[in-house]
């Protein structure tokens, strides 16, 4: 299982338009399923400036959550993930904060998680 912090660089490609998963590792224990509670290490940044802007890893703690009150990136990304792997989200911004102006700061950005799955309940 992945134990230490993830670094992300920042893709060369153009943000994508949909949701785009990519398994860094996959895991052998339980599977998430839609609507699962999720116990996660995490890490995201802007995915056109590689700046993170949050990271359970920064926090020193993993964090537990209900996917159904996460944005749906996550709630579309994370099922199928099993305990002990580590999955990349690049979620565009109607997956994420919604269009510029919406009212969050990262609204109108394209967001990339890398997703360490400790633990589902």
């Amino acid at each position: 299982m992945a134990q230490s912090k993830p670094e992300i660089d920042p893709p060369v490609e153009p943000a994508p338009s949909q949701l785009v998963v990519d398994d860094l590792e996959l895991g052998s224990g339980d599977e998430a399923q839609p609507g699962a509670t999720v116990e996660v290490h995490y890490l995201g940044v802007d995915y056109e400036t590689g700046e993170e802007f949050d990271s359970s890893w920064s926090r020193g703690q993993t964090i537990t959550f209900p996917l159904s009150g996460l944005i749906a990136g996550w709630q579309e990304g994370i099922p199928g993930m099993k305990v002990g792997g580590r999955r990349t989200l690049a979620c565009p911004p109607h997956l994420a904060y919604g269009p510029a102006g919406g009212g969050h700061p990262l609204s109108g950005k394209t967001l990339l998680f890398v997703i360490d799955l400790i633990a589902v309940r």
